[in-house]
């Protein structure tokens, strides 16, 4: 390919979502020259930020939208459950303490929230809804970046690094040919499509997103049954610049099996379904395999805690495919998916529905009811509707599926994103394996959640990680460009 003349900036910020922007945003404010790159066109702009709803806040007193209380040790012991302890309480208590000012500092940037739906997982106390989901957010935060003049060049990739030990020197990216670059009114016009260019920047934020839609980085860790995982995010995170960072010496963290993983609809598209794949009926109901068999306990605790660790029990499963059946009594219960679901008037006619052996699920359905004991059915607290001498049990929420019409859904493992990344310290330096801090290249988002998340995962924590250490990245490079 032609070279073409250097370009230099105070800032390079890889990726184009949360993170990368609250970083590129920060640094502008501080009055750094920033460049930020996005590897999708502009329409797809944002990476999986586009699809997210909330940011999981704490906050000890009144603060809108939320209602009531959120201390931090509670969000702490909330994490903590569903990491195992597998995450660096350090980090992570620096994600939960923050949140409560990302609250102003979003509305500042143009971010309108909402108070939360019904049937949205009971998080009004807990989560921050943006109005308008995540499309308005990154929209707001481009119009941001567009006012302060952050240099924007969409459908462009970091194809290379330079590191002189721990510290970065300059990054050579690729535009995609046949698309535009697009920079702010009043903008550089340096673009030529299909040319590789030097940046030569004084700092290096690396916001670029896991390896999810990298199918054959997935292959390696999950082997065969990779292929029938479905991308509910952004078909752009391919891990370019993670596989850059991790081959130039930088420490790991997590491992390339763990990541946020769903269960959504079976008839999603391959990428970008969205939100609106996930299927929240699963509480409420039974889940099956394709034996018409139950595997795992549907009541085990509250869904926002529980509904990430749908996808990898049912990448478990023959086929990795799974159904969840209710009856009518649930309809109504949980915000629906955008699929409608099959309906039946018998458990028979819905086995046949689904293309599962009948004698099977009826089987399954005639020894789960036979096991439900009475109790006071109540959705928004772990109630003492339960199963007796069953195996798995259902411990909450155990209702007699036997009102028709009965429906069920198809269930396929959506992932979301990888936990596989880059360690980090407080400042958001980038850790090396020799045990050395780059001096001048930082990481947000979800290419080091892995040192928060080392497993599962906490409804909205994905937003308050990116935002915080998107934040801290920013503020880090400008205090690194002054000296």
């Amino acid at each position: 390919m032609c070279s073409m003349e250097a370009i230099v900036y105070d800032v390079l910020v890889a990726g184009g979502g949360n993170a990368g922007l609250c970083a590129a945003l920060t640094a502008r404010e501080l009055g750094l020259s920033v460049l930020l790159v996005e590897a999708a066109p502009v329409a797809f702009r944002g990476g999986n930020s586009r699809h997210t709803r909330n940011m999981r806040t704490m906050h000890e007193g009144r603060l809108d939208p939320l209602h009531g209380e959120y201390p931090e040790e509670e969000y702490w012991q909330d994490l903590l459950k569903v990491t195992g302890g597998e995450t660096d309480e350090k980090l992570a208590r620096m994600a939960i303490r923050r949140t409560p000012e990302h609250v102003q500092w979003m509305h500042r940037h143009g971010v309108r929230f909402q108070a939360p739906l019904g049937g949205t997982l009971q998080l009004g106390r807990t989560n921050a809804f943006f109005l308008g989901g995540g499309k308005a957010l990154m929209n707001a935060y481009y119009r941001a970046a567009d006012a302060l003049g952050v240099d924007i060049a969409y459908d462009t990739e970091v194809v290379r690094l330079s590191l002189d030990g721990t510290r970065f020197r300059s990054a050579t990216i690729l535009q995609k040919p046949g698309t535009d670059h697009v920079f702010p009114p009043g903008g550089k016009t340096w673009s030529v499509p299909g040319l590789e260019r030097e940046v030569r920047a004084k700092t290096f934020v690396a916001a670029a997103g896991g390896f999810e839609s990298n199918f054959e980085w997935l292959r390696e860790a999950w082997g065969e049954a990779a292929d029938n995982f479905i991308v509910r995010g952004t078909p752009y995170n391919m891990g370019r610049v993670l596989k850059l960072l991790l081959d130039a010496g930088a420490a790991p963290v997590s491992d390339a099996a763990a990541g946020h993983c769903v269960a959504i609809d079976a008839r999603s598209p391959k990428f970008d379904g969205g939100i609106v794949t996930r299927v929240d009926a699963v509480t409420l109901g039974i889940v099956v395999n394709r034996e018409g068999r139950r595997f795992y306990d549907e009541g085990e605790d509250f869904w926002p805690k529980r509904y990430a660790i749908w996808g990898r029990l049912i990448a478990g499963q023959p086929g990795q495919i799974g159904y969840s059946i209710i009856d009518a009594k649930s309809m109504g219960k949980f915000m629906p998916p955008v699929y409608p679901p099959m309906k039946a008037y018998s458990i028979g006619e819905l086995a046949a529905r689904l293309e599962l052996d009948r004698g099977a699920l009826e089987k399954t359905v005639a020894d789960f009811n036979a096991a439900v004991r009475p109790g006071r059915f109540d959705h928004t607290t772990l109630d003492d509707c339960a199963t007796a001498g069953l195996t798995p049990p259902k411990t909450h929420w155990a209702l007699a599926i036997d009102t028709p019409p009965f429906y069920g859904y198809p269930l396929r493992p959506g992932i979301t994103f990888t936990y596989l990344g880059v360690a980090i310290d407080e400042r958001a330096r980038m850790r090396m394996k020799d045990g050395s801090v780059c001096e001048n290249l930082f990481a947000a988002g979800e290419i080091m959640a892995g040192n928060v998340l080392g497993k599962g995962y906490l409804a909205g924590i994905g937003m308050a990680i990116g935002t915080t250490f998107g934040r801290i990245a920013g503020a880090e490079a400008a205090k690194h460009v002054r000296g």
